[in-house]
């Protein structure tokens, strides 16, 4: 008697789609960060996953389209983290902390994601301009800023005149720096930028420059 296979229903057909779109942009984020936008090839992702070249393009499009998904979904991992950010019940102080805290751990912990940055700044953002998701996703961290600062100011422990925006690049710039430039930083002064016996120390180190610059004292004009 011959067996006949089931078809799939079509919750496990979503599923799988599901699952094949996930393993298919694990990779992608693996090989553009490896070897770059113009670099990677879709034919070494394909081989890598349990799929084509051609189901890829079914997928997403084309290498470009690729990309874009692989950022999208890159930012989006903080862009969460930050949602779940709850700092309302610390005083101003210990809230910027925490968020400076938070930044430093997810950069620390993607190093993907700093590498995917950068190349999109190679390529001057053109990827995430396009991007209508990326264009809506917006910050998070942004808001929580903005009710930290008011806070603080109101309270008057801040005296920074700064917003935001201002703010959120100061401690990304920390963060990212850290791990972008590990290895030139390295072989310049020979301290390694990661080196997890000082992981405490530069985690204190961004917390304390962005409260000193904050609570510092300011002479008028």
């Amino acid at each position: 008697m011959t067996s006949v296979e089931e078809p799939a229903r079509p919750g496990e057909r979503i599923r799988d789609a599901a699952r094949t779109r996930a393993e298919i942009l694990d990779v992608a984020t693996q090989e553009f960060a490896r070897a770059g936008y113009d670099g990677a090839r879709v034919d070494e992702i394909a081989a890598r996953t349990r799929t084509t070249k051609r189901m890829i393009y079914y997928y997403f499009g084309g290498k470009e389209q690729l990309f874009t998904a692989v950022l999208e979904r890159a930012y989006g991992v903080i862009r969460e983290a930050e949602q779940q950010l709850d700092v309302d019940h610390l005083d101003p102080v210990a809230a910027i902390r925490r968020l400076a805290e938070l930044t430093f751990d997810h950069h620390e912990q993607q190093p993907d994601f700093i590498r995917l940055v950068s190349i999109e700044n190679i390529h001057e953002a053109h990827h995430i301009a396009a991007s209508e998701k990326l264009g809506k996703i917006g910050s998070p961290a942004l808001d929580v800023i903005r009710r930290i600062l008011a806070s603080g100011r109101e309270s008057g422990l801040f005296t920074a005149d700064v917003d935001a925006v201002d703010l959120h690049a100061m401690i990304s710039s920390f963060c990212f720096f850290r791990v972008s430039n590990r290895h030139t930083f390295g072989a310049l002064f020979g301290r390694d930028l990661l080196d997890p016996a000082q992981r405490a120390h530069y985690r204190a180190v961004l917390g304390d420059m962005v409260i000193a610059y904050l609570t510092a004292e300011r002479t008028a004009d």
